[in-house]
């Protein structure tokens, strides 16, 4: 499991899952569970479309890397800032962890900057697999 082929194997499974994250969030927010806050709703539209670009036929084609760069630059930025918030209420003695994990935006971005830099990672690692040649070509043929 630590093997990044083992991941990159995976690498549509976990796009799906992506999609699924950023809907169920979306959904959370929509029926009221959670508080509308504008960093989250960067960083779950930026993983939903990472797994977009995940489960693109090419996820290693140039552009599927260049556009999941610049989103995952953004989530990332976005997810760093709202996380630094919480760091500099704790170094405030501010900081309380709210009663619903699931609502704690500390607790949320830190997530969303691991899953975020994991996507460009995946994105990145990915290789097309080799197509096979039904007979060897022998030089002299």
């Amino acid at each position: 499991m630590l093997n990044l082929d083992f991941w990159t194997g995976r690498l549509r499974l976990l796009g799906l899952i992506a999609v699924a994250i950023s809907i169920a969030t979306w959904a959370m927010e929509l029926s009221g569970l959670v508080y509308v806050c504008p960093y989250c709703r960067t960083q779950r539209t930026v993983i939903g479309l990472l797994g977009l670009l995940m489960l693109t036929p090419n996820p290693g084609f140039w552009i599927s890397r260049y556009l999941g760069a610049v989103l995952g630059v953004f989530g990332l930025v976005v997810g760093s800032t709202q996380h630094f918030n919480g760091w500099r209420k704790v170094m405030k003695g501010e900081f309380v962890l709210s009663p619903k994990v699931y609502d704690d935006a500390f607790l949320l971005s830190g997530a969303a900057i691991f899953i975020i830099v994991a996507q460009v990672l995946l994105l990145y690692a990915y290789r097309k697999p080799a197509v096979m040649m039904a007979e060897p070509v022998s030089p002299g043929a």
